[in-house]
């Protein structure tokens, strides 16, 4: 806490003066660009490395940027994350979804240990919150991943897109540059957008071309932030050799 109040005076110092002007500028017709799904990881500070400023983006986070698929309620109304899609997508018309994994994150760590039955027994689940969110909403992931292992991690998957009818392929680390943990994370990442389009109250949108997906990934060992290009099917660095290629690619497909 002694950190966090000297920073709140720094802030008053420094900051304050300057956010309360991008306050006013947004108070009453704020125009958000997209609804960011990320991890809590506290290496991870989304307004930073994108640059966004006051009124920019909604950000919604938990552990392991993971959006449960609909097909775990009785309704869609009962999650914090359709809550957030709604808030943002129907109620905003926010056009753009991004969701953003990163390496070395602990819950896809974690994860990855729960292919041992022990590990992830119903008595363990009892004693921790962390896995049975896991168990519950994230072994979709961990079932693809298992489908590559069995290829020596060399062969594409393969997720729904915006509707049932929409595919894309996906080589997950073609270069085999990160762990397996690391190519789990990419995994889980593609997974949400599939989880995403199962909400029936998006559906219209995204079957109309309204609302647009998105993946990222953050290797935080190196600041180097990927895209997942439809294009390339794969994980692609956003940087200055590759970025008008991204832009025209996301002009295209999502315009």
């Amino acid at each position: 806490m002694d950190k966090i109040l000297k920073g709140i005076m720094r802030y008053r110092a420094n900051k304050r003066e300057i956010m309360v002007k991008q306050f006013l500028e947004v108070k009453d017709n704020p125009k958000p660009k997209a609804v960011f799904f990320s991890c809590i990881d506290s290496r991870m500070i989304p307004t930073r490395f994108t640059q966004m400023n006051v009124g920019d983006m909604f950000i919604v986070r938990n552990a392991g940027n993971i959006i449960p698929h609909s097909q775990h309620f009785l309704d869609e109304i009962t999650m914090n994350e359709p809550a957030a899609l709604e808030l943002g997508c129907v109620v905003n018309d926010i056009r753009h979804i991004v969701v953003c994994g990163h390496s070395d994150c602990k819950a896809i760590n974690l994860l990855h240990k729960l292919q041992d039955r022990d590990f992830s027994s119903q008595d363990n689940r009892r004693k921790s919150p962390l896995r049975a969110w896991l168990c519950a909403h994230a072994l979709s992931s961990l079932e693809k991943f298992q489908q590559l292992s069995m290829t020596d991690y060399s062969m594409p998957l393969l997720f729904q897109a915006e509707t049932p009818m929409r595919k894309f392929v996906a080589y997950i680390d073609p270069d085999n540059k990160f762990n397996i943990e690391d190519k789990l994370s990419q995994i889980n990442t593609l997974q949400q957008l599939q989880n995403i389009a199962s909400y029936g109250f998006l559906k219209r949108r995204l079957e109309k071309h309204q609302l647009h997906i998105h993946a990222v990934w953050f290797d935080i060992y190196t600041g180097d932030i990927y895209y997942f290009s439809r294009a390339a099917k794969r994980f692609v660095p956003v940087d200055e050799s590759n970025i008008e290629r991204l832009m025209d690619e996301v002009r295209r497909y999502y315009s």
